[in-house]
C-alpha cells in the first residue's frame, strides 16, 4: 500500500519519465521511487501518455540449432491384412418382411381385429414402417410393439392411429361425458 503524503511532484514525474525511457519496467521504476506500486507507476505512464517507450532491441541470442529426434511411430504398428482374410456377411433380416407400398391416413379405417402374436415386435426387431404401439408392461420381458404396418408420416398403423389421433371436438365431448 502507498502512503498517502508520497504524491507525483514534478521531480519525481522527470524521473519516471527518465526511468521509463530507459527501459526500466514499471516494477523496477516503483522500487527506484519509493512509496509506489507497480501498478501506480503503470497508471502514471498511461495518464502521461508514455506507453510508446524508445525500445532498444535487445540482443536476441541466436537459435540453437536443434538435434532431429528419431520419429516416433503413432500407435501400435499392425501387421497388414491380406485381401483373402476379409469376409463380407450380409446379415439375414431378423424382422418379417413387410408390404412397403405407402397407405395414407385417410385409408385408416378402426378395426376390431386384435393384433396377431406373431405381428407383435421386440424393439430390437422393430423397423422404420412398423407400427409403434407398445402393448404391455415395458417393465416386463414379454414386452412389445404393434409391429404393423404404419401410417406413412406416422408412427402407427390405422388402428392405432385412430386411437392416438382423436379430432378435438371429439376429445372435448368426451371430456364433457366424463365430467357429467
Amino acid at each position: 500500500m502507498t502512503d498517502a503524503s508520497v504524491s507525483w511532484t514534478d521531480e519525481r514525474v522527470e524521473l519516471l519519465k527518465k526511468l521509463w525511457n530507459d527501459g526500466l519496467s514499471a516494477s523496477q521504476i516503483a522500487s527506484e521511487l519509493g512509496g509506489v506500486t507497480r501498478n501506480a507507476v503503470i497508471g502514471k505512464v498511461h495518464r502521461l501518455g508514455l506507453s510508446g517507450r524508445s525500445k532498444t532491441a535487445p540482443a536476441t541470442p541466436a537459435p540453437r540449432p536443434r538435434k532431429p529426434s528419431p520419429p516416433r511411430p503413432a500407435g501400435p504398428v499392425a501387421e497388414p491384412i491380406e485381401e483373402e482374410e476379409i469376409v463380407m456377411v450380409r446379415p439375414e433380416p431378423i424382422a418379417p418382411a413387410i408390404d412397403a407400398s405407402p397407405i395414407t391416413f385417410a385409408e385408416a379405417r378402426p378395426s376390431e381385429v386384435a393384433i396377431p402374436t406373431s405381428q407383435r415386435v421386440t424393439i430390437m426387431d422393430l423397423r422404420e414402417a412398423m407400427c409403434r404401439w407398445p402393448i404391455g408392461d415395458p417393465t416386463n420381458a414379454e414386452f412389445r410393439f404393434c409391429g404393423g404396418r404404419s401410417i406413412t408420416g406416422l408412427p402407427y398403423c390405422p388402428e392405432h392411429a385412430q386411437i392416438a389421433y382423436q379430432p378435438a371436438a371429439d376429445r372435448r365431448r368426451d371430456r364433457k361425458l366424463m365430467r357429467a
